[in-house]
């Protein structure tokens, strides 16, 4: 296997875990999301986005990961590197979610400014925190398990959640 192959796939099977799990929550959040705007006339996310969403998701903490900023804490005990983390990743999560709105909005009123304007008077601002709370919830999940993967060591964390894995038949 050459060098390129080889790094191009381990890239991808870094990139499958978050992608996986950013796929499978922004299905519980566009689920919920459906059943909060349910006679609202808005339609919900489609699975296809989702998979796009989770894919630059799966993607951005992959490179955030790399920043020194995001790994302020790794000597210290789990809680700072995880708080740490899901503080950052809530932040940008709350500029994506508000992006997203106004770019409904905006669509609607025909421009960002009326857009924004339009926003912040018809939002209905206890789903958008709705939404928000779950999100921060399945970020910090995501980056306790992340951490504690980082800490005890993947195929450890794999067999103490799934067991020994099968020995290969080749």
């Amino acid at each position: 296997m050459s060098k390129v192959t080889a790094k191009i796939k381990e890239e991808f099977l870094a990139l499958l875990p978050p992608t996986i799990y950013f796929f499978i929550a922004l299905h519980i959040v566009a689920l919920v999301r459906a059943l909060l705007i349910k006679a609202t006339g808005i339609s919900p996310l489609s699975t296809a986005s989702i998979a796009v969403t989770a894919l630059i998701l799966g993607k951005s903490v992959l490179i955030a990961d790399l920043l020194p900023v995001i790994n302020r804490y790794p000597t210290k005990p789990l809680i700072y590197n995880v708080g740490w983390k899901s503080m950052m990743y809530l932040a940008v999560s709350l500029c994506f979610h508000y992006l997203e709105r106004l770019y409904e909005f905006s669509r609607q009123a025909g421009g960002m400014v009326a857009g924004n304007k339009k926003l912040l008077a018809e939002m209905v601002w206890p789903h958008f925190w709705a939404v928000q709370i779950i999100l921060a919830l399945m970020i910090f999940m995501y980056c306790v398990g992340n951490e504690l993967a980082r800490v005890i060591g993947k195929d450890r964390m794999q067999r103490m959640f799934f067991g020994p894995l099968p020995l290969p038949m080749f």
